[in-house]
């Protein structure tokens, strides 16, 4: 049994780390709190042969509710058409690639450029079919949205003159939106998460031009820059986040645009959901092994670049220190209960200040945002009362999950791409389920374990006043029963795995 004194430490060392990560994001909020306008730019061409030429990729992989949709949008957008031309970079193994090859011949028919890549292989994944599409094109600009994305038709001229008024800026990235925001509890909750990450962490990133990272679409590239940078490559299931870093550590700059919106789809399904972070938290991680040092002797960034470059690589971490304070925080209760703790100052306890120094950061910057947005009626701020617990939350229940992926991303580089099945519209819904996701078989069966493990600690809290303690042992709890019993529900509706077959041969098509 770990000694009393050795566990304190433990606990509170863990915390402390924690704690950090939240005053980072305190920081943040001060400098996303800047409203100033930023640098105008450039008005837009008038003329036609002053526009630049763009290169509109769509990436795709049995997209069968989706991939018309996106496709429609994409021609819809307003931009000269011998300027632009649009790739669906289309893997699919299932009738999808049927349907999405007819209406490339029907959009082809009616003047617009547009091609079909289909790769018989998916070497690479995403990163893969990017650069393979990049060599059969010439474009100055680069446009990237995935299948779930509606892009608006003002979208090119609301970005493109940023890039074009300042030569050395490499990539503008849009926000995304939320079209089934209000869809469930689950939905609502990832709606906190990514408003929290555009609206606060890449704007104030942004504001104190720091880096950030493209998010893999709604943004556009200079072609310039991704070539500078080494290309798309593999090595990381999270190709985007290393192309940014790689192209920011060659003196190209980001600009984020708050304002320009592209609607796109949050995962309805909680194994879905899973299987998104998952892919996410060990993406960034492996990113991190393989960027550290190069950022770190970035002898032309500053040092407070460099110190905020690192906290933004190694943010998924975060995950495997809440997984371990969730395995020491009953332990912690029941023993310093048995041994009779005390301390300089009175009894030690897991307190409200504990439960404040985790959550501060994030809670902060939710509110930060739920501000704006209630400020400019987008959101009524009583649903926030709501949805930022929820996300705490939901949060923790992620983290037993993710710390696992954390872990495989520090010891792994290449991994398999798992794509997140998308819905289309409510009247698809239903017809979704042909997409399996495959999930880890035995963590929810560890979960509940978990979930056993903190339903003790908050019978023993309650049978021995220890009041204080109670929020903290909650906020586990409900995090972990919200994603056991949903991944559970979903048990009857998801029973195949979604297997990704062995690499073909080479062989690329154009349709």
């Amino acid at each position: 049994m770990l000694e009393p004194t050795l566990l304190l430490c433990l606990y509170f060392s863990v915390l402390g780390i924690l704690s950090l990560f939240g005053i980072h994001r305190i920081l943040l909020c001060w400098w996303a709190r800047d409203a100033r306008a930023l640098p105008s730019a450039a008005t837009f061409p008038k003329t036609t042969d002053k526009l630049p030429t763009v290169l509109i990729q769509l990436p795709m992989f049995n997209e069968k509710f989706v991939a018309e949709r996106v496709i429609r949008s994409a021609v819809s957008i307003d931009y000269p058409n011998d300027k632009l031309h649009i790739q669906v970079l289309d893997d699919s193994t299932d009738d999808s690639r049927i349907t999405v090859h007819r209406l490339v011949n029907e959009l082809k028919e009616q003047g617009h450029t547009i091609s079909l890549i289909h790769r018989s292989h998916r070497s690479g994944y995403k990163a893969g079919a990017l650069a393979y599409g990049l060599t059969q094109s010439s474009a100055e600009f680069v446009a990237i949205f995935d299948a779930d994305f509606i892009p608006q038709p003002t979208f090119l001229k609301e970005t493109l003159p940023y890039l074009l008024a300042e030569p050395c800026l490499g990539m503008v990235q849009a926000r995304w939106g939320h079209l089934n925001r209000q869809s469930s509890l689950l939905t609502r909750a990832q709606a906190i998460f990514l408003d929290g990450h555009f609206s606060v962490e890449h704007r104030g990133r942004n504001q104190a031009q720091r880096c950030f990272n493209f998010n893999g679409t709604a943004g556009v590239w200079r072609r310039q820059a991704i070539e500078e940078a080494g290309g798309w490559r593999s090595v990381t299931i999270t190709e985007d986040f290393d192309l940014s870093y790689r192209a920011q550590l060659k003196g190209w700059k980001f600009r984020y645009l708050d304002d320009v919106v592209v609607p796109a789809e949050l995962p309805e399904s909680y194994r879905a959901f899973r299987s998104q972070q998952a892919r996410w938290a060990r993406g960034s991680m492996q990113s991190c092994r393989l960027l550290l040092l190069d950022v770190l002797s970035a002898s032309h960034w500053s040092l407070s670049r460099r110190i905020e470059a690192l906290i933004h690589l190694s943010s998924n971490f975060s995950y495997l220190l809440m997984a371990g304070l969730g395995l020491l925080l009953p332990l912690t209760i029941w023993m310093r209960d048995q041994v009779g703790w005390r301390v300089p100052g009175g009894e030690l306890m897991l307190s409200f200040l504990d439960l404040t120094m985790l959550t501060s950061g994030t809670c902060a910057m939710f509110i930060f945002y739920a501000r704006g947005t209630s400020r400019h009626r987008t959101h009524d701020w009583r649903h926030w009362v709501v949805d930022i617990p929820l996300a705490l939350c939901v949060g923790a229940g992620l983290c037993l999950g993710n710390a696992m992926e954390v872990i495989r991303g520090l010891v792994t580089v290449d991994s398999e791409f798992v794509r997140t099945p998308k819905q289309g519209s409510k009247m698809e819904a239903a017809n979704a389920r042909v997409y399996k996701v495959r999930t880890n078989q035995w963590l929810p069966w560890l979960e509940g374990i978990f979930i056993a493990y903190f339903s003790y600690g908050v019978f023993y809290a309650v049978t021995r006043s220890l009041w204080s303690a109670i929020p903290f042992l909650l906020l586990y709890l409900v995090g972990f029963l919200i994603m056991n019993v949903g991944t559970w529900a979903e048990s009857e509706i998801w029973k195949r795995d979604l297997r990704i077959s062995p690499p073909a041969p080479p062989r690329t098509e154009h349709l």
